[in-house]
């Protein structure tokens, strides 16, 4: 049986090329968080959409370097490591799939340790702590930008561009049937400090806009309390998600490796807030992809304030675009890359 292990950080466009993979007669099995959050409970949404696409799933305790100072955490380094190199030892995949992020590094030390094949993908502009490691074990590294290719060995690199979800390629030339419809998103967790601001600015919002507001678990409580009839809530749903997305004029959200690409993609005007914590500061060159194309309206989370949101979403709303030409097809590129290497 061709079975593969697919492992890392950014699951939106690995789940894209594992379904398509499994749909051809291989055998997926992914190493990932159940729980997004340390001490959380609730499933993380990698969980339940890997689960619902009938992956198996295993819950990796990896832990990283990276800003880790819990004593806790950092003895789930060796401890991810060993449980990785077990999972291999039983499972024998043919290879592995990373796609970067701390999680996927003991994979894919464990996997060269047991001779198994390694390739990744790297979602954003610059190269992260773990794929600058992983790099060193694996035999290809795609990449979604030309520029980050400078970043890893010249003879692994591929640009490939990132796996899209085959329903935001139906959108592709989106358009709004409700006029000022802005959507806020803080991606599958939320994010509570985006929504604290949303909701000290929803009087002022709705004497303009329609808002869909896609609040994570955490706060829907609070946003269901608001009746009006030009504010939508929901928890997470991707088909919502879809749906308020091409309908959008104006998206809120975070600049995460997916968000970003997807918005160049579709066209649409934004104003991103770049997680500040972020490694190397990926978020923000990722929305400075956009804000140089006049996609996007930057607003650092340090000057979030329901005034300067509100400032924010006008200020997109009157940007004239530079159309990207991203490619389009990176899912079908990818799964013939893994054909090449572990066939």
């Amino acid at each position: 049986m061709k079975r593969l292990v697919f492992t890392g950080g950014h699951h939106t466009g690995a789940l894209e090329v594992a379904k398509k993979l499994q749909s051809e007669g291989w055998h997926i099995v992914w190493f990932g968080h159940r729980h997004t959050m340390w001490g959380e409970k609730a499933d993380s949404g990698e969980y339940r959409e890997v689960i619902a696409a009938g992956i198996p799933f295993i819950d990796l305790k990896a832990g990283k370097f990276y800003r880790t100072f819990h004593p806790l955490k950092l003895i789930r380094i060796p401890y991810g490591f060993f449980q990785a190199l077990f999972q291999l030892l039983v499972l024998r995949p043919s290879g592995i799939v990373s796609f970067g992020g701390y999680l996927a590094v003991p994979t894919v030390i464990a996997g060269w340790f047991l001779g198994i094949p390694a390739i990744t993908h790297e979602q954003t502009v610059i190269a992260g702590w773990a794929n600058k490691l992983i790099c060193l074990f694996a035999r290809k590294i795609a990449v979604t930008w030309p520029q980050s290719a400078s970043n890893y060995p010249k003879s692994k690199v591929i640009v490939i561009g990132l796996p899209l979800r085959e329903d935001i390629k139906k959108i592709r030339n989106p358009k709004s049937e409700i006029r000022n419809l802005v959507y806020i998103t803080g991606g599958k967790q939320g994010s509570h400090v985006i929504n604290e601001a949303v909701f000290a600015a929803l009087p002022q919002l709705l004497k303009k806009y329609t808002v869909i507001h896609q609040t994570g678990f955490a706060d829907l409580s609070r946003a269901l309390e608001v009746k009006d009839s030009h504010y939508h809530a929901f928890d997470f749903s991707s088909s919502q998600g879809i749906s308020a997305l091409a309908q959008a004029e104006v998206v809120v959200g975070r600049s995460g490796a997916h968000t970003t690409y997807e918005l160049g993609f579709l066209g649409k005007k934004s104003v991103l807030i770049p997680i500040a914590s972020a490694s190397h500061n990926e978020q923000y060159l990722n929305a400075k992809l956009l804000a140089d194309s006049n996609l996007a309206i930057i607003l650092p989370q340090s000057h979030l304030t329901p005034q300067s949101l509100l400032a924010a979403i006008a200020s997109a709303q009157k940007l004239s675009p530079h159309k990207l030409n991203l490619i389009d097809d990176a899912t079908d590129k990818l799964v013939q890359l893994i054909k090449q290497q572990f066939s």
